[in-house]
């Protein structure tokens, strides 16, 4: 692949192909809104890449916020690049195009830094393709003082290991400020003249920052990790996550796309962080502690970014909406402000224990949608007590009454199946529930209320309390499936599930050490690509590449893993203890529900690394009384 082609070349080139593959709109950038500066003015150039789709990479909030945030900066721009579909990928292949920004069409080569998503690890073959394509060497050692340096973020890099060959820098954590001290690193670094490793050096001594080539890992005959040592003082161990003590102003213009994605709509993050302490839950480990917006600042953002973009939809977002402190004052104030502008406002993430018929009708004021959604997770007693879901039936079911009667249509029910305590009665506890809802929907909105039961499966993540556990096994996830497919069917549920064998990759990724970059590079040279997308997992592709690398599988997928074991994550931290997750597995062994840590503070680790910020950021609001101590 071509590196060495300018922006006219490539845009020329372009012209020959965008006709024969599908929706080229994808390819063209010049949306309203997207920043284009002086390439030649500009000091250091910054490609964001998300690894895939443009349609579902364009309304990606994190990358919004990067792109936002250095686009400020005189000295510094962001552009950006998104995986080419199979037809797009392969002409430009055969036409000898480098992927390219869609700002200014400049190779991906020519950039100072390339930035990474990576929101979820099934991305990892499509980020390989993503070097390739822009005609970088894959692995970080073979690039040098002329290559850019290229780094990832999100939350699959919690477990930076499995992708740690191809990764020069991996921000743990937030990246709102540590993107600035980055970039001027990154700038003394250039004007230096210095070698790469310099860089780096310099890098790993940021706080969220984790170089993976200057750590040596060794493993014991049994394969696990015997020690994880760094190469320099610079180098930190663990890597401590890097938290944005006080939430950033929200970004407010927003890229309209040229043709339709999954989200056309103004996303607004109300909160972050979650006090649930749902014990099977990445993301809510992982970004404690939690963190709110003023509802002056949220509602002035949404009106700002639908007068700069003329979506009709907002989204209040946060792992646990309902839950943010003011949350019926801000849907009162944004239905005031924002009245007579048919603007639907929706909450995708309701908790059924915070929920509450005000809120709904505050909802409903606005414009209401066609369809709800709620996330009971478990339908038996017992599984609710093990994964710290501490909501009772009839709470469900006054929910879900609620909701129909309301004016709601439809209801969407998450559930999660696959964890190894899990019996086939707490499955079919799922089919009962799923039935008693549909009955409830029918008697309140007639006979067009419908359900909707969305099936996840258990994975163990790391820094999460079940991250010594192994996964359920393959067959007993598909007798489960089969067990809700035959209960489940009824004109007035709809049912949809994980593929257990995409379930299984998953698990490997998240769940790997160094060692299993070789079966990722195996896979993708393979064919693997899109790997999160039903109809292009190749699940025989992934079989061969452990056989090819000598790997088990299972060493990573269904193995129990002891208290003591020196975990291939370790490197990193999510701030939270090791000892408090120890004894919440404890606790889910013996079926012993925690309080939400607003209530009570369980002391996760969390406040002491959140208050020496706070120190730095007086004002900023938590809601845990031990901060203050």
């Amino acid at each position: 692949m071509s590196n060495s082609l300018t922006p006219p070349e490539i845009q020329s080139k372009l012209e020959r192909i965008l006709l024969t593959v599908e929706k080229p709109g994808r390819y063209v950038g010049g949306e309203l809104n997207a920043v284009i500066k002086d390439w030649d003015s500009i000091e250091t150039h910054v490609g964001l890449v998300f690894p895939d789709l443009y349609d579902l990479g364009l309304p990606n909030l994190g990358l919004a916020i990067l792109y936002d945030t250095i686009n400020q900066r005189a000295d510094a721009l962001a552009e950006r690049a998104y995986s080419p579909w199979t037809d797009m990928e392969a002409a430009m292949r055969e036409n000898q195009i480098p992927l390219y920004s869609l700002e200014s069409k400049h190779g991906l080569a020519d950039f100072d830094i390339i930035g990474i998503s990576l929101p979820y690890e099934t991305l990892f073959t499509n980020a390989l393709n993503i070097l390739d394509l822009a005609g970088l060497p894959l692995h970080s050692d073979q690039r040098d003082e002329s290559h850019p340096l290229v780094i990832a973020g999100g939350h699959a890099c919690f477990n930076p290991e499995s992708m740690s060959a191809f990764i020069d820098a991996f921000v743990i954590g937030e990246g709102e400020e540590v993107i600035h001290e980055l970039i001027a690193a990154h700038q003394v670094w250039k004007r230096s003249g210095g070698k790469r490793r310099t860089l780096l050096e310099s890098l790993a001594a940021l706080q969220g920052l984790y170089v993976p080539s200057l750590y040596d890992v060794s493993y014991h005959p049994d394969g696990t990790v015997s020690s994880i040592k760094p190469q320099v003082e610079n180098a930190r161990l663990p890597v401590i996550k890097r938290i944005a003590a006080k939430l950033p102003p929200p970004v407010t213009k927003f890229i309209v796309p040229n043709i339709n994605v999954v989200h056309n709509r103004v996303a607004v993050e109300i909160m972050r962080g979650c006090t649930r302490g749902c014990r099977f839950c990445h993301a809510g480990m992982i970004t404690r502690p939690v963190r709110e917006r003023p509802v002056a600042e949220i509602v002035d953002a949404v009106e700002q970014a639908v007068a700069q973009t003329g979506f009709d939809e907002v989204a209040l977002l946060s792992l646990s909406s309902s839950d943010y402190t003011h949350i019926l004052e801000l849907t009162e104030t944004l239905g005031q402000r924002m009245a007579g502008k048919h603007l639907t406002v929706a909450v995708p993430s309701l908790r059924i224990e915070s929920f509450s018929v005000e809120l709904m009708e505050k909802l409903q004021e606005s414009k209401p949608g066609g369809g709800f959604t709620l996330a009971p997770e478990a339908a038996s007693e017992r599984m609710r007590r093990i994964i710290n879901k501490p909501i009772d039936q009839a709470a469900v079911l006054e929910a879900a009454r609620a909701v129909f009667s309301h004016g709601w249509k439809s209801l969407k029910l998450y559930f999660m199946i696959g964890h190894p305590s899990e019996t086939l009665e707490d499955v079919q506890a799922i089919v009962d529930l799923c039935f008693q809802v549909a009955a409830i929907g029918k008697q309140e909105a007639g006979g067009r209320a419908s359900v909707h039961a969305g099936i996840g499966t258990f994975i163990p993540k790391p820094h999460t309390p079940f991250q010594w556990v192994g996964l359920d096994n393959i067959e007993t996830i598909r007798e489960k499936v089969d067990l809700l497919r035959r209960g489940l069917r009824s004109p007035r549920i709809k049912l949809t599930w994980n593929d257990p064998e995409g379930t299984l990759l998953e698990a490997w990724l998240s769940r790997g050490d160094r060692r299993l970059g070789a079966v990722i590079e195996s896979a993708w040279r393979a064919g693997a690509r899109f790997d999160a997308w039903q109809e292009h997992y190749r699940y025989d592709l992934w079989q061969e590449a452990f056989n090819q690398v000598g790997l088990d599988p299972d060493f990573y997928s269904h193995r129990q893993r002891g208290l003591d074991e020196i975990l291939p994550w370790e490197v990193v931290s999510s701030a939270v203890r090791k000892n408090y997750l120890v004894e919440e597995y404890k606790r889910s062994l013996k079926g012993e529900i925690q309080a939400d840590c607003r209530e009570k503070c369980y002391r996760c680790g969390i406040l002491p690394e959140f208050n020496e910020l706070r120190l730095q950021n007086p004002g900023e609001c938590w809601q845990c009384p031990e901060v203050s101590k």
